[in-house]
């Protein structure tokens, strides 16, 4: 059984874009298309009574925005299978239980009622953050959002948090036809002069070559899984949130991993990933990675 891509939908125009996103990305995948939408309405208009005919405001609303997005769907894509459920639950819950069995999880990058200043919906941050399949939000241009750019980039760190996240990115540069463009970012200590006699060489080229080897190294294992796929390598000088942010803004999906770790299930992710979702000029893949 194919798992499928879930997206969540609230009715936003940021959930709309995600729905969008969603279609075409189970039209590459060859993967069925799952709306979900948590709607709390029997916790606020209480039960309905047995023998009213009237139906609750909150379970109308609900039920019109999952069939108004499944609606969406089917005229942009009519050989996606698509299908839409209401579940009892706040949003973020809704969608992390969902997360257990799908493909991947999708949201806006903003849902309704938030601040106009936020840079990202709450929810977004809470199912990056604790889901346990990729997530991916949907932000930036329209270009990119429509994967009219052809690159897909991959942010490499430390094996222990990449190796998950570079997979997903062959597999989506391969569904896509595009370049993937693995990045590494790194940085030369200040206290490192090329002028010390104790240094054989010079420590950028040094850091440098180190970057460049950890990227094949990264690569190696990804790279047999997906034969005929290639990556263009390249490590970058300066700090990663940088680098990365600056790569997004000629991508049509950033691929970031995020350590998982055991124990409490708070919010679970790095440095780099959280300043990304925040920033990032095109759609954004946080991939799980299991400590």
């Amino acid at each position: 059984m194919e798992l499928p891509l879930v997206v969540g939908v609230d009715g936003s125009d940021s959930s709309l874009d995600a729905v969008d996103w969603a279609v075409d990305e189970a039209a590459r995948h060859g993967v069925p298309l799952r709306l979900v939408h948590g709607s709390l309405w029997e916790r606020y208009e209480g039960s309905r009574p047995s023998v009213s005919t009237a139906r609750p405001a909150g379970e109308v609303m609900a039920e019109h925005i999952v069939a108004s997005g499944a609606e969406r769907a089917r005229l942009r894509n009519p050989e996606v299978k698509v299908s839409g459920e209401v579940l009892a639950d706040d949003a973020v819950s809704a969608l992390l239980q969902s997360g257990h069995e799908a493909f991947a999880l999708v949201t806006g990058a903003r849902g309704r009622g938030e601040l106009a200043g936020l840079l990202l919906g709450s929810v977004s941050v809470a199912v990056a953050g604790r889901a346990v399949c990729p997530v991916v939000v949907v932000r930036g241009s329209e270009r990119s959002r429509q994967g009219a750019v052809g690159r897909v980039v991959v942010g490499v760190g430390d094996s222990t948090e990449s190796s998950d996240a570079v997979r997903f990115a062959f597999r989506e540069a391969k569904a896509r036809g595009c370049v993937l463009e693995a990045v590494r970012a790194w940085r030369c200590p200040a206290h490192e002069h090329a002028d010390d006699p104790l240094l054989a060489v010079d420590p950028a080229h040094a850091h440098g070559e180190r970057a460049s080897a950890g990227l094949d190294d990264a690569l190696r294992e990804a790279a047999g899984d997906h034969p005929g796929a290639d990556a263009v390598r390249r490590p970058v000088e300066g700090p990663a949130q940088q680098v990365l942010l600056d790569a997004s803004a000629d991508a049509d999906l950033l691929v970031v991993g995020a350590l998982r770790r055991h124990g409490p299930m708070g919010l679970q992710l790095g440095r780099v990933a959280h300043t990304l979702l925040h920033h990032s000029r095109c759609p954004i893949a946080v991939v799980p990675q299991r400590d």
